[in-house]
């Protein structure tokens, strides 16, 4: 890849510095950060991540769910470059839909340009979006940016902090990180790098908060490869693990663990192979046993397998998801197996995750979680991990990010304490000014959520997964009616109802709705559009007063 542009800027002397958070500030996941520097009305624009985060129930038919944009989109003649800090998915994952709206250079480190490269080949636009790879340590500029990239450690290979240096003060944007001394894969924390710019002078930390709750710090990856390595060598029958794709030091571990136990390791799951890819790619499957795919599950003896899978979150589709339930083309799990939940259940999947659990417990399954066994660790900051990043950077401000409100302010209360910095918690849209005399909110932006649905991306408040929640809730009832110009029925209506009970007697739903309909016809006096919404109004209070529920009604008159 072409190098970046290295020109240094000047900003004027009414310049502000302002951190501006479109997704990710009041949530976990939907990662989207502005840093801006600048007047008022000629601002430069930095982008930090373009993520996803995932539908949940109250989303029905929404694929994933992606960062508001368009403010962004109105400033692009000032959006100089968009950095990635890693690649996980609620980082990188809505650059490939957005892109086209922002038009702007991407860097990265390689390997998630890897990953990032695999969506813009699906979407398109591989030859279109300009990629500048940096390497792992690396230093550039983007007009008045000076950004390096300060090695963390987190659970996929290369995540990055970013150093940012201006002519108003030098920042850190943590990204995703925790302090691992002992990572499975890639190096520690570059606890030199962190100190050198304390040194230097940090003028404010933005700093993942997803585990201020906790006490204490985070397990090493390689506990959790001792631990696997000892429940695999004692499983007497086949294994499967399944744990999150994207970390690809756990796959690894994984395959070590079942090596060493002389068993052989095969995937499950395109998710899974995708990593496995990028990581040869990058150079990181050097020295790792052989990872088989599922044609040589039939051909391997019963106590000989290790299984690693998708599907940790229960995801219907997923690998485990079909062992589960006995439909997978492949793979069959029987009495005595062994599958390991090298996992966390991420909020709101719990009740998927427990019917791929319970269906495995009705084969016979064994089945361990990291509630029994020491198979998962988190890939955030404890307490005393943060303590450790205030102490190397000494920073004047603290803007917590990266988690839910209870989060924000807990990271800020802690800071407080423990660094004696400032805090200012921010949610998105809402726009800090950190220098000069900062931090204050100074400002709001557009923000909110956008949906994809299918292939086409909606407006995530006013979509179509508010309509279909309501459906959801209490079915819909279409009318047809043929009125003459007067608004007299010529026919008897035409119902379907959607959703709703089959009742009897005076739960006769469909009786009700029209003995509802014939007394609004005969007390309406109006025009059309009137007489539809007298009748809607009418079905949904008498179905209310049977039933105890409103559905959604549509009302459709044809005049003869």
């Amino acid at each position: 890849m072409a190098s970046p542009e290295t020109a240094a800027s000047e900003v004027p002397a009414n310049s502000d510095l302002v951190f501006l958070p479109l997704g990710g500030a009041g949530e976990i996941g939907l990662n989207a950060y502005l840093y801006g520097i600048g007047p008022v009305d000629d601002r430069k624009w930095l982008l930090v991540d373009c993520g996803v985060s995932f539908a949940g129930e109250r989303e029905p038919g929404i694929d994933i769910v992606l960062p508001d944009l368009d403010y962004l989109a109105s400033e692009r003649r000032n959006l100089l470059g968009i950095v990635l800090t890693h690649g996980h998915e609620d980082h990188y994952g809505a650059l490939a839909h957005l892109w086209p709206e922002l038009q702007a250079p991407v860097y990265c480190t390689p390997f998630t340009r890897h990953l990032l490269e695999g969506r813009l080949i699906e979407h398109g636009l591989k030859t279109q979006v300009p990629v500048h790879e940096i390497p792992v340590g690396g230093r550039f500029q983007i007009g008045p940016f000076d950004i390096e990239l300060i090695n963390m450690t987190h659970s996929i290979p290369e995540p990055m902090a970013l150093a940012i240096r201006t002519p108003l003060g030098n920042l850190l944007h943590s990204g995703d990180w925790k302090l691992d001394e002992t990572p499975v894969l890639g190096a520690p924390v570059d606890q030199a790098r962190l100190q050198a710019l304390g040194e230097e002078g940090c003028l404010a930390l933005m700093c993942d908060s997803t585990n201020v709750l906790r006490e204490g710090q985070s397990i090493s990856e390689t506990d959790v490869a001792k631990s696997l390595e000892a429940i695999i060598s004692r499983a007497k029958y086949r294994v499967a693990v399944t744990t999150f794709a994207s970390n690809l030091g756990r796959v690894i571990a994984i395959a070590k663990a079942a090596d060493a136990a002389g068993r052989t390791v095969i995937a499950a799951g395109r998710s899974i192979w995708r990593m496995i890819d990028a990581g040869h790619e990058a150079g990181y499957m050097e020295g790792v046993p052989p990872i088989l795919d599922i044609d040589a599950f039939d051909d391997l003896p019963r106590a000989n397998v290790v299984c690693i899978c998708t599907g940790s979150q229960g995801e219907p589709r997923a690998a485990l998801s079909r062992i589960a339930q006995g439909t997978h083309n492949r793979i069959e799990f029987t009495k005595g197996d062994l599958v390991i939940f090298s996992s966390f259940n991420i909020p709101g999947n719990e009740k998927a995750v427990a019917s791929v659990q319970n269906n495995l417990s009705r084969l016979g399954v064994e089945i361990i979680t990291n509630n029994e066994k020491l198979v998962h660790s988190s890939g955030h900051p404890r307490r005393d991990e943060l303590a450790m990043l205030y102490d190397w950077l000494k920073p004047k401000i603290v803007v917590p990010m990266h988690g839910e409100p209870r989060h924000l302010l807990a990271q800020a209360n802690f800071a407080a304490q423990q660094a004696g910095a400032e805090t200012l918690i921010a949610e998105n849209g809402e726009m800090v000014r950190l220098a000069p005399d900062g931090p204050v909110i100074m400002d709001e932006a557009p923000s909110g959520r956008l949906h994809l649905d299918g292939k086409i991306i909606v407006p995530g408040v006013h979509g179509p997964a508010n309509a279909r929640r309501k459906l959801g809730y209490a079915g819909m009832v279409a009318v047809s009616l043929v009125c003459d110009k007067k608004g007299r029925l010529e026919d008897d209506p035409k119902l379907a109802l959607f959703g709703l009970p089959q009742g009897e007697g005076e739960f006769d739903l469909e009786q009700i709705i029209i003995d509802a309909i014939e007394r609004a016809i005969d007390a309406a006096r109006g025009e059309k559009v009137e007489l539809a919404e007298i009748i809607r109004r009418v079905i949904r209070r008498e179905v209310d007063m049977a039933w105890g529920k409103k559905p959604t009604v549509q009302v459709f008159i044809h005049t003869v």
